[in-house]
């Protein structure tokens, strides 16, 4: 700003009225400047946002689908809800779910493989 006044102290006039006004009007419009730089700014930032088509039918029964896998998870004995939330939600391999639960690797594979059944078996009467 006070840039702006020193590069164009050649051009000031003198009109009766305070160097001080003059040095205010300056700072006023660098204020204004900078306000309407800030306004386009956002507003191109806002056109640059893409537009999202709705979802189509195949997302939402996907999303329903598992919504309800995991409300059945939820009903699981404790052991195996555990274990399938490990295996598939944080993606841990066999031997990372037996070192952190202290069982055995076959007696997890044993755990997964009696929950999945058991989701089969409850996802099935929930379709019917």
């Amino acid at each position: 700003m006070f840039h702006s006044a020193l590069k164009n102290l050649p051009r000031f006039e003198w009109r009766g009225a305070p160097f001080a006004s003059w040095l205010f009007r300056i700072a006023a419009n660098a204020i204004a400047d900078r306000g309407k730089r800030a306004a386009q700014l956002e507003a191109i930032k806002l056109r640059e946002i893409p537009e999202t088509d709705p979802p189509d039918e195949a997302d939402l029964a996907e999303a329903e689908h598992r919504a309800r896998l995991f409300k059945l998870v939820e009903k699981l004995p404790g052991d195996q809800r555990r274990v399938i939330t490990m295996r598939f939600a944080h993606q841990k391999s066999i031997a990372e779910i037996a070192k952190d639960i202290g069982r055995s690797e076959g007696a997890v594979k044993q755990l997964q493989l009696r929950a999945l059944k058991t989701l089969r078996t409850l996802m099935g009467r929930a379709n019917a």
